[in-house]
């Protein structure tokens, strides 16, 4: 039997590698550690989250942790936002970044409004 894609998870998880070569980008080129640690955290933390939801004991397990990697995600758009307004990554960077984190936002505030978390 095929296992089928968690889209939130593969999603997570292509985000954190751009945020990491991002990170090592900005240390080699740029010699910026303390902002771009930061974002290392955050940006690493939603798909780490995500992981730990899916694998999840119960349901207010999974929910719990889905609002955190939705928060991770928050924190990781104002360090995105941060660099690009300190002209650490160019808007090209930002833009391709920010996109990324406002679909895996979208998505992980759809799983916690339909896990009831969330009341609209």
């Amino acid at each position: 039997m095929e296992k089928k894609e968690n889209i939130i998870q593969s999603k997570s998880f292509d985000f954190a590698v751009q945020i990491v070569l991002l990170c090592n980008k900005l240390a080699e080129e740029k010699r910026e550690f303390i902002l771009s640690k930061q974002l290392m955290r955050s940006g690493t933390s939603i798909g780490a989250n995500v992981e730990e939801a899916i694998g999840g004991i119960s349901t207010a397990d999974f929910s719990a942790k889905i609002s955190i990697a939705y928060k991770e995600a928050q924190e990781t758009s104002y360090w995105l936002r941060l660099l690009h307004a300190t002209a650490y990554i160019d808007q090209i960077t930002f833009d391709t970044m920010h996109s990324a984190y406002v679909e895996i936002s979208k998505i992980l505030f759809s799983i916690l409004r339909s896990s009831g978390r969330i009341r609209s």
